[in-house]
This record gives structure tokens, C-alpha cells and sequence, in this order.
């Protein structure tokens, strides 16, 4: 007797309490609508427009110049902007307002059935038009879902203040509608100090980003696990060559590809002796550990003035089995009021119409100039995106990626002895 008591009593409870219903969440398509006002959709408009339009013109004409068939545009208009329903509703009202207008007319100046029939076939074909656009947008909005999902895992959101660092990036696709391409950048906190990669792999394409996911799941676990940043860049060199030989095994095209890369090693809080570098003795200063392959030096931004690292001329990854050589890690010093900043080449390669590069330090040497205080991470990316659209007039091509970062200013190494 328990058992069936409690299932009455449990059907008892449903009937008392209803379960509530699931809020029902907004269409995709009917988010991307083209034409809203203030969060509303005004998509009936233009349609509602051509609607009234062309009755007033066929009155306004004479007998002999009757444009009252232009109703064929109504549902045809309809289609291009509104929902399936939305154009069935103005294709019957296409035909109707037809046949009120053209029955207006005396007998000799109707235009008549064949007319109509135009009108009535537009509207009939204009509703699967409309199922068919919208179809094909749902499709467009599902795979840009994807493609944003894939950009957060390649290039995932970075926490503030990560590891002790000050860091800011921007990153832009020059295809606006894949938006994720070869660039690649990512900090890892490990207990050895903090690693920052920036790099661009060779080409585009869905094979760039496959060769970008790689190297960046090869840092994320070798950054931390590693003590030496040299050991870190031997395992993205052979990650790299194996990628690459895989690539080849299967029969690709892209087994020739490379990676441009520059690894960044922030230790725990030390002194030690530089490569280069003003003497910031007693000032207050942090070392840094670089390790360039093959791309564009760091740049070391100050309230006064702009400084190449003359780093190396380092072998891009996928390449070291061409000229076998040690990765070479330069140590360098940086006041506490210095951010590096690092871009990919589609900054340092960005031409205006004439064909002229963007000048990336004399631009940024007349911005500092005239506001020292841009030189803080997040300022100093807006300033350079700012002005790389502008010398190019909006348009990029090749994806760009402009990263800086500097120790977080309530961080102090000690002074060296």
C-alpha cells in the first residue's frame, strides 16, 4: 500500500504545484534582425512602405501608364527583411490591394488578369524565398557560434593582474567573418615565474589556427612544468617538427609551414646581470628573460620614448632542423614604468594606399609625447589599433594581435647588490 500512496500523493503534488515552464528562449534570427530602433524591429517598414507607394503612383499616373503591377515588389521586399509569416501577410495583401486598385479604373484602362497573376506568382514564390534566407542565416549564425567558441579556446580570456603582470591585448581578424586566424598569445603563471608567448604561424586558414592550437597547448603545459625557459622553447621546437611531420605523413600542403614566436620569462623577483640595458641600479628595476624565433623584437614603451630589444636573429619554429642552432635567451632589464609591447605582422606590415608601412614607433613616439601617461598596457593597445585603422583606412591584410604587459606597479623587485 506505501508505494502506490506515495504515487498519489506525488501526483496529488503536481496537480497543486505546476511545474513551471521553461522561458522560452529569443531566436537567434530574430536577434540579427537588420533593421531595429531602440531594441525594436522595423523590419515590416520598408515592405509597409512599397505597400502604400504604389497605389499613390498609379493614381498620381494616367490610364496609359498603369504601375499598379509594381505590387509584385511587396512580398519580394517583404522576403529580403521580414519573417516567413510577416511576407505571407503582405503578399495577400499585395493581391488584395491590387484588385481593389485596379478595379478602380475604368474597364478600358484595367490592366487585368495577367497582372494579377504576376503579383499573386511573386507572393507564392516570395514565402519560400523567405523560409530559404532565413534558413541560411540560421546556418551563418550556428557556424559563427562555432568559430567564437574555437577563438575562446585558441586565444581564451585572459585573467587580470595574471601572475604579477599588468597585460593588455587586442586581437583583429582580417577576415571579418571567420574571426580567428593564425596569431596566438597566452600567459602561464607556473611556479618557476610567469611565461608570455606571442607568435603568428605562417599562412592562414584553418591549417594556421591547427598549428597555432598546437603550439599553444605545448606551452600551456611546458610553461609550467619546465624551470628553464630555454627548456620551454627546445619543447615548442619539437612540437613544431613533429606537427610538421605529420602534416607530411598525411600528404598536406602545409608540412613547409613555420611559427614566428617570442617567449617571455618573468622570474620570481630577482637581480641579475643584463645583456642590455640602461643601469637602473637602486631605481627599482625587474628582469626579464626573451627568447626570440624569427619575429619582430619587442618594443620598450616609457614616458620617454620608444626602444627596440636588439635581440637576435633567431630561427622561426619548424625551422631549427634547417641550421641547428641553441636557442639563445637574452636577459633584460626594465624600470618599473616600462611596458613591452609586442604586435604580430599584421601591424608592422599594415600599408596605407599609397603602399607606405605603418610607422610604428614614430607614431608611437608623437602619441607619448604628447600624453605620457599612455604608456599603462591597456592605453598603449588602443593606441596602436587606433592607429594601424587609421593608416589603413579600417581595412587589414593579415591578422593582427597587439599584446603588452609589465609587472603590476605595487610589485617591486629588489634593488641589485
Amino acid at each position: 500500500m506505501r508505494p502506490a500512496f506515495g504515487r498519489v500523493s506525488l501526483w496529488l503534488m503536481r496537480i497543486r504545484m505546476p511545474m513551471p515552464r521553461a522561458r522560452r528562449e529569443p531566436d537567434p534570427v530574430e536577434r540579427q534582425q537588420p533593421l531595429r530602433v531602440r531594441g525594436r524591429g522595423i523590419a515590416w517598414l520598408p515592405p509597409l512602405v512599397v505597400l502604400l507607394a504604389v497605389p499613390v503612383l498609379d493614381w498620381a499616373t494616367s490610364g496609359d501608364f498603369r504601375v499598379i503591377s509594381w505590387l509584385v515588389l511587396v512580398p519580394g521586399t517583404a522576403a529580403a527583411f521580414c519573417g516567413v509569416r510577416t511576407t505571407a501577410v503582405f503578399a495577400a495583401l499585395a493581391m488584395l490591394l491590387y484588385v481593389v486598385g485596379d478595379n478602380s479604373w475604368p474597364h478600358q484602362y484595367r490592366t487585368g488578369l495577367p497582372d494579377f497573376v504576376l503579383v499573386a506568382l511573386g507572393g507564392v514564390l516570395s514565402v519560400p524565398a523567405c523560409a530559404v534566407r532565413l534558413r541560411g542565416q540560421e546556418r551563418m549564425l550556428h557556424m559563427r557560434a562555432v568559430v567564437d567558441t574555437t577563438r575562446r579556446i585558441l586565444l581564451r580570456q585572459l585573467p587580470p593582474d595574471v601572475g604579477g603582470l599588468d597585460h593588455a591585448e587586442i586581437y583583429l581578424a582580417a577576415d571579418s567573418e571567420a574571426r580567428v586566424g593564425g596569431d596566438f598569445y597566452d600567459i602561464q603563471p607556473s611556479p618557476h615565474g610567469t611565461r608570455v608567448l606571442i607568435g603568428d604561424v605562417q599562412g592562414k586558414g584553418l591549417t594556421a589556427v591547427e598549428a597555432a592550437s598546437v603550439l599553444l597547448g605545448t606551452f600551456r603545459e611546458a610553461a609550467y612544468y619546465e624551470p628553464a625557459p630555454a627548456t620551454v622553447a627546445e619543447r615548442l621546437e619539437t612540437r613544431m617538427v613533429r606537427h610538421l611531420r605529420y602534416c607530411a605523413h598525411v600528404g598536406r600542403d602545409d608540412a613547409e609551414r613555420f611559427a614566428t614566436a617570442v617567449l617571455l620569462d618573468f622570474p620570481q623577483l630577482r637581480s641579475e646581470r643584463t645583456d642590455w640595458g640602461p643601469d637602473l641600479t637602486g631605481l627599482g628595476a625587474v628582469t626579464v628573460d626573451v627568447i626570440n624565433f624569427g619575429h619582430e623584437p619587442p618594443l620598450v614603451v616609457s614616458p620617454t620614448g620608444v626602444r627596440a630589444l636588439p635581440l637576435g636573429d633567431g630561427l622561426p619554429l619548424g625551422l631549427n632542423e634547417l641550421a641547428p642552432q641553441a636557442h639563445r635567451t637574452a636577459t633584460v632589464r626594465l624600470a618599473l614604468d616600462e611596458t613591452l609591447l609586442l604586435v604580430t605582422d599584421g601591424v608592422t606590415e599594415a600599408r596605407d594606399g599609397g603602399g607606405v608601412f605603418f610607422p610604428l614607433r614614430q607614431y608611437l613616439a608623437r602619441a607619448l609625447a604628447a600624453d605620457p601617461r599612455a604608456t599603462d598596457p591597456a592605453s598603449l593597445v588602443r593606441l596602436v589599433r587606433d592607429g594601424v585603422l587609421a593608416h589603413t583606412g579600417g581595412g587589414l591584410d593579415d591578422d593582427t594581435t597587439i599584446f603588452a604587459v609589465r609587472r603590476t606597479p605595487h610589485v617591486r623587485a629588489p634593488a641589485p647588490p
